[in-house]
């Protein structure tokens, strides 16, 4: 997906020097690949945001692999024939910025977008090198596509399961396209406006530069401080000040 002149100008004229992050975007939508997704065509503008900086990137498309449900990190150890997860996870620990990406469905997000955050939650007790929960130091963000209304309600969504989970949320992180109220066009079909679409397209920079700067600085500081929220030391005793006296 081009970038405009002012997206272009940005990347030319940026100070900061992102080539040791890595991003993943993941693609909830409903549709097998090579179908067109209308969500991918609003991640691309993220993506090429984000290569222009020389942020390595990593997509999945999940529709293309057998993620079954559950909440554990490996579905196969709880009666599940097969499980395409824990091969993926290794791709969501190696990045910097996750990125989820989701059409409209009934007012809500996919279906699939569902099963990849519950999918995340079944990792997300497990703890990094300074003993907290596995994506602290790590941000977050989301793209909403549809022909409905719920974008916000989405996103909304999205990103309290992401800092639930662990993740730090930069402001402004999510964007997306709906078009008119009501049934019409996707994001990429002919004369839908959607890439043209000047608000869209500010938000999606906005978010994408937020995940960069915040991930930049918690790359810079080693991580989320490590104080008051390790999971191993509080299971070994320690209370972090805790006013409760029966731990004093």
């Amino acid at each position: 997906m081009p970038l405009n002149e002012f997206q272009q100008e940005l990347c030319s004229t940026s100070r900061w020097d992102f080539t040791d992050l890595r991003a993943l975007f993941i693609n909830c939508t409903l549709k097998p690949s090579p179908s067109v997704s209308n969500t991918q065509g609003l991640m691309d503008i993220s993506i090429a945001i984000l290569e222009a900086n020389g942020v390595k990137v990593d997509q999945i498309r999940a529709a293309d692999h057998d993620i079954v449900p559950g909440v554990y990190p490996d579905m196969t150890e709880h009666g599940a024939p097969s499980d395409a997860w824990p091969a993926l996870y290794g791709r969501v620990e190696a990045a910097d910025i996750l990125v989820l990406g989701t059409p409209i469905w009934l007012g809500e997000k996919s279906s699939i977008c569902t099963r990849v955050i519950e999918r995340l939650y079944g990792n997300s007790s497990q703890l990094n090198e300074q003993g907290q929960y596995a994506y602290y130091g790590r941000v977050g963000g989301c793209l909403v596509t549809g022909n409905e209304d719920g974008v916000k309600h989405c996103a909304m969504n999205v990103l309290y399961s992401l800092q639930h989970l662990g993740y730090v949320i930069p402001p402004q992180a999510d964007a997306g396209w709906i078009g008119e109220a009501g049934p019409g066009p996707s994001y990429l079909d002919p004369g839908s406006g959607g890439p043209e679409n000047d608000f869209t397209n500010r938000n999606t920079t906005f978010m994408t530069w937020n995940l960069m700067h915040a991930a930049r600085l918690l790359k810079d500081a080693g991580g989320f401080p490590a104080h008051g929220n390790q999971r191993s030391l509080w299971d070994a005793g320690c209370r972090f000040d805790f006013p409760n006296p029966e731990y004093r």
